[in-house]
């Protein structure tokens, strides 16, 4: 898959493939749920029937988190389900073409609905165009399918949009799919998903208390979000070709003074030097919310409960 870094890449993009028509898509699909799957087979399927190639736009960061920093509203915009890179992955994993991520800032809030259209839409040889049942863009979300179906018809492009996918009788969605994940279910949030959830990130170097305490930790580097779980968690991870059983703790861990979001591994009958290596982590079950403890004796006991709890947890035949 060719990624294009941006919006004024696309002309660089259009120049190297002027002949290629593309059948695309835009959206944040944070998940990449059943919901966005269903988006992106439909783009495949016409990119077949017009011998087109599929491209995908989303926005980087997303629009909530950009507005919950440049207001003074006190808002923290929702968590992600997973990051662009993971995104990213998903998208060639799914046998798109080409993606576009299109830096969410003032300049592309303040594009009219047309000028969005004129700007990026129209800089490339779009054959067709997919969007969400609930798609709005540009300015104000002023713009809508109607606006796009008129553009579409005016240039002999086809635009439709994506019936509700509706799971056990509610609407599939990113919201929806957070909502499983704190209240624990993920058996409910892999079926929205259509795949476990996980988290991938490189292990960098955190305060080494985990070895003060005999429990050594694998410090996962989060970016500049949160994750929509918090707590500790019975996980299995994968390193490299190896998978491995463990618990996670998602939160600020309060008995050490932390004020930051970190999310940190202790991998069973494991001790080797892994930083700067990926490490996925597959969050089975939810062991206990965070709290703080008087001292480090305390939480160190408490771990080796954890510790106990997890394994039972893992060893189940149900769990896979």
């Amino acid at each position: 898959m060719y990624l294009i870094r941006g919006q004024h890449n696309l002309s660089l993009f259009q120049s190297r493939y002027p002949d290629i028509p593309l059948s695309g898509t835009i959206g944040n699909f944070d998940g990449l749920h059943l919901g966005h799957q269903a988006i992106l087979e439909k783009i495949k399927n016409n990119a077949k029937k017009n011998n087109a190639k599929t491209i995908v736009f989303f926005t980087e960061p997303h629009a909530a988190e950009y507005f919950s920093k440049v207001r003074d509203n006190n808002q923290t915009p929702p968590p992600r389900i997973c990051p662009w890179r993971e995104k990213v992955k998903l998208l060639k994993k799914s046998k798109i073409d080409f993606a576009c991520f299109l830096k969410f800032n003032n300049e592309l809030r303040t594009m009219s609905p047309n000028e969005f259209i004129s700007e990026i839409l129209d800089s490339i040889n779009l054959v067709s165009f997919t969007v969400g049942d609930d798609f709005r863009f540009g300015a104000d979300r002023k713009g809508d399918t109607d606006l796009l179906r008129n553009w579409g018809n005016q240039n002999g492009i086809m635009v439709e949009n994506t019936e509700t996918i509706v799971l056990d009788g509610q609407r599939v969605s990113s919201t929806r799919i957070r909502e499983e994940l704190l209240n624990n279910n993920f058996k409910g949030a892999e079926k929205l998903l259509g795949r476990p959830y996980t988290f991938s990130g490189k292990v960098v170097h955190g305060q080494h208390l985990g070895r003060t305490i005999n429990i050594p930790t694998a410090n996962i580097w989060l970016p500049n979000q949160r994750l929509p779980i918090k707590g500790v968690y019975a996980v299995k991870c994968r390193l490299n070709s190896i998978n491995l059983n463990g618990i996670a703790n998602m939160g600020v861990r309060p008995t050490v003074g932390g004020e930051k979001p970190v999310l940190e591994v202790h991998l069973f009958e494991f001790n080797e030097n892994i930083y700067s290596q990926r490490l996925r982590v597959k969050f089975v079950e939810k062991i206990r919310d965070e709290k703080k403890f008087d001292n480090l004796d305390m939480l160190k006991s408490q771990i080796q409960e954890d510790i106990s709890i997890a394994k039972k947890i893992l060893q189940t035949p149900n769990d896979s």
